[in-house]
Parts: structure tokens; sequence; C-alpha cells
């Protein structure tokens, strides 16, 4: 593990392995850079494969200051474009899934020279305000949940809590063949426990970014300001919280986007189909570059 430049006052903690073109894996919440540790090792016989902790996650840095201004989708891309510039990496393929995935386009969208091709899971545009609908606010209770300071009082510092609360999300969001590993359990209860830990990695919900008033407030872009940027996205069949209904307007976001579904396969496509993930990656990095790359 390595710490990169800070950027904001945030180093972000990450791995570096093997050798080839560079991709970057992006994780999910309530998850850190160990969402990639069966993928990962799948693609370094042929890519440079660098895994960060988003700020506020894992071993990255975790700062009191404003959600907006620290934790937003705009100021994860920063942290995660310095990378990429620390590093010489761009243009690089970057992979990712839940708030990693929409980091990910974040990226392509403010720093395009940066970005090779995106490979990524929900979130995706599109939905709109289909995200107020009966059957999705029974799943989406908890961005609100997060704003409150009540969610730092019952969980924050406190590990019974916390595993409780991250048991409940990894066993309802992933699909029917999925096996919650205690082992990873313990890990991230490891984690997300310290004094701090939990609130910071929530911060995320309390900006504009989060998801629903990020979709509640989604428009249509004008053709010329879709990302232009190759995509292929992975959609799950048992993603509770994102359903495959919602991948009817890809189109409209995206200039070059594929759609591959996941059968049987639910919200943690890294963990839950890390052989697919990857060949999806393989892929996009046997794809001839853009010109000018």
């Amino acid at each position: 593990m390595r710490y990169s430049s800070p950027v904001d006052g945030f180093r972000l903690a990450y791995d570096r392995v093997g050798s080839g073109s560079p991709v970057v894996l992006l994780h999910g919440w309530p998850g850190d850079r160990t969402d990639y540790r069966v993928l990962a090792p799948l693609l370094t016989d042929s890519a440079e494969v660098v895994v960060p902790d988003l700020r506020g996650f894992g071993q990255s840095d975790k700062h009191v200051a404003e959600p907006e201004d620290a934790y937003s989708g705009a100021a994860q891309a920063r942290g995660v474009a310095g990378l990429i510039e620390e590093l010489g990496l761009g243009p690089c393929v970057i992979a990712g899934y839940d708030v990693g995935s929409f980091v990910a386009q974040t990226v392509a969208k403010l720093r395009p020279d940066l970005v090779r091709a995106l490979v990524v899971s929900p979130p995706l545009p599109g939905a709109g305000k289909r995200v107020l609908t009966a059957d999705a606010t029974r799943e989406f209770w908890y961005p609100a949940f997060h704003r409150l300071e009540l969610a730092g009082q019952l969980i924050d510092g406190k590990p019974e809590a916390v595993r409780a609360y991250l048991r409940h999300f990894w066993s309802h969001w992933s699909g029917p063949n999925y096996v919650v590993d205690e082992t990873r359990l313990d890990h991230l209860v490891s984690v997300y426990s310290p004094p701090g830990a939990f609130v910071a990695s929530i911060a995320w919900y309390r900006t504009t970014s989060s998801p629903v008033p990020a979709y509640v407030a989604e428009t249509t872009p004008k053709a010329a300001e879709r990302v232009r940027i190759p995509t292929t996205v992975l959609w799950q069949e048992y993603d509770p919280i994102f359903p495959t209904q919602w991948s009817d307007r890809l189109d409209e976001f995206f200039a070059d986007v594929t759609l591959e579904r996941l059968a049987g396969v639910g919200h943690y496509t890294p963990l839950e189909a890390p052989t697919q993930f990857a060949s999806a990656i393989k892929k996009r990095l046997a794809a001839p570059a853009r010109a000018g790359e």
C-alpha cells in the first residue's frame, strides 16, 4: 500500500500491481479497495492495475470538512485525476461500481484527456424521477438516513452497530448466489469502525452527488454534450436499487456505449462477477486507442 500526494488535503491509499496498459479500479459503498481483491489478479498479466481507496474510505485520509466541498463527485474525481497524473497513467481505463462508477463517469466528463475507456456498473444516468416511484423509495431510504446526524450517533465508532448495518447491505444488495464472506465483513468492520470513519464514508450522501437528488435533478444533455469516452456498462440482473429497466436511456447520455447484462448477479459486480468484469476491461484494453492518445 502507498499514498498519493494530497489533493485538497486528502491523500489516497492505493495498491499498484502488474504491468502493461494502465487500469484504475474504483470501489463502492460500503466497501473499500479490497472490493477488487479477486478481480485485480485477473488483469495483472496484461495491465498495470491501480486500486485506490476513495477519500473518506479505507486507509485514505478522512477530514472534518463541509461535505459538499470535500466529498462531492467533483471532489472525489479531482482526487482520482490527481492520482492518475501523479503516477503517469493517463489515458487509462477506469472501472468502477456504485460510488466508484459515479466517480469514474465524473472523471471522464471533467478530464477526458486522462480516460481511455470506462467499464462501469450502476449508478448510470437515465433513471430520472423514476427514483421517486414507490418501489424505488422502498430501496432508497438510506441516502436520506445518511443525511441525518442520527446516523452517526447510532453507528459511528460502534463496531457491532457497524457490523449489523454493513451486513444488511451486503446481504440485501447481493445476488441469490452470493454468500457474505465473514472474513471480508471483519475487514470492513475494522476500517469502518474507528471514530469518524463511518461518518466519513457517508459524507458522499450528504452532497448533491447522492443518488436520489442527482437523479431528480437529472436533465438530458444535448448530443454534443454526451460522454464521448467509449463506455461498457455491466448491468446486474439482481441489483435491487438499480433495476434493469433503468438501462433504457443510456444512449441519451453516452455517445459510444455498450450494454452487457449480468445474469444472476447482484450489486457487487467485482466480487459477484469478477471474470465478466475483467473480460470487459480487457476488451477495452485491446480496442484501438482514440486518435491523439
